[in-house]
């Protein structure tokens, strides 16, 4: 099985973050986390389309609400915002405040966020001032339409990859900080999770030192593909036994998230960033094909 890593066309972002595939646009979404960049590359023409959020600093995930086509809900420090884009523009604005986690944590951000099958929002904080590898001031939450967020994990460190087996009645998580792979136990129904369990421990891969999980997401088959910020590899992974089936190298270090597309959603797209001054091609996003798997597509958020 030989597969192709290429960089998508002007696909550049420094801390590249937050890719969603969405079937009805055939486009991928992902952000500029630290410039509150929003993107949008159109499989269809090739072509990445870039704004920026009027008057906000931070864009760390962009998920589409249901319905609403022109309506994205952002994470802005430590805001979930609604922003109106076309998809198109250079500049989106933000429209209203959908709720707000830790207020008075101001040296805290919102990280990564998604939505789970039944388009509730699942996401975390983390520290976003000092040494960011040595903090667990971060939580992590669910939120539902007409609900206040929910505090489902404290002691976050850096809350990262979430992903979700429906078949298996599983719910995957990083803490980056902690080095592993989280499964819990995932009732669709309520969105309720429990029983969390290491499936994948990522300290004792390299000699030199542990690798850092940043963001995750499954196949159909049930495989996690989990991105390693400090190690250059996506890690195909078997979460029944912890097995490596596949490393993908991208030819860039800080590999920040996965995400499945393309019109048979079997293209994997790659998220990079180019943080401490990183050699060319740091904060390229990538497409990597012929991996024989197929994903699922990213799930518009119920407002």
């Amino acid at each position: 099985m030989s597969h192709k890593v290429e960089a998508l066309p002007d696909s550049y972002a420094a801390l590249g973050e937050g890719p969603h595939w969405d079937v009805d646009r055939q486009s991928l979404y992902y952000v500029d986390l630290e410039s509150a960049g929003i993107n949008r590359f159109d499989f269809k023409q090739n072509k990445v389309y870039k704004a920026k959020i009027e008057g906000e600093v931070f864009a760390s995930f962009i998920l589409p609400i249901e319905n609403r086509p022109q309506e994205f809900a952002v994470g802005c420090t430590r805001r979930t915002v609604i922003v109106q884009w076309d998809g198109v523009s250079a500049v989106a604005k933000v429209v209203r405040t959908l709720f707000e986690v830790q207020p008075d944590h101001e040296d805290n951000r919102i990280n990564d966020a998604k939505t789970d099958p039944n388009g509730r929002f699942y996401g975390g904080t983390m520290a976003d001032k000092g040494d960011i590898f040595t903090q667990w001031k971060g939580e992590l939450y669910c939120w539902q339409a007409g609900g206040q967020p929910k505090v489902v994990r404290e002691k976050v460190g850096i809350s990262n990859g979430l992903a979700w087996d429906v078949k298996a009645k599983k719910f995957y998580f990083i803490d980056t900080n902690n080095h592993e792979v989280l499964a819990y136990d995932y009732n669709q129904t309520t969105g309720d999770i429990s029983n969390p369990k290491v499936i994948f421990d990522l300290r004792k891969i390299r000699p030199e030192g542990p690798l850092f999980p940043d963001g995750m997401t499954v196949d159909t088959e049930g495989n996690i593909y989990v991105a390693t910020f400090n190690g250059g590899t996506v890690f195909k992974v078997n979460p029944s036994t912890g097995k490596i089936l596949l490393e993908i190298k991208i030819p860039t270090t800080q590999i920040t998230s996965v995400a499945f597309g393309g019109p048979n959603l079997d293209i994997l797209y790659v998220t990079t960033a180019n943080k401490f001054d990183q050699p060319k091609p740091a904060g390229t996003t990538y497409q990597v094909t012929g991996l024989n798997a197929k994903g699922y597509p990213g799930v518009n958020l119920k407002i």
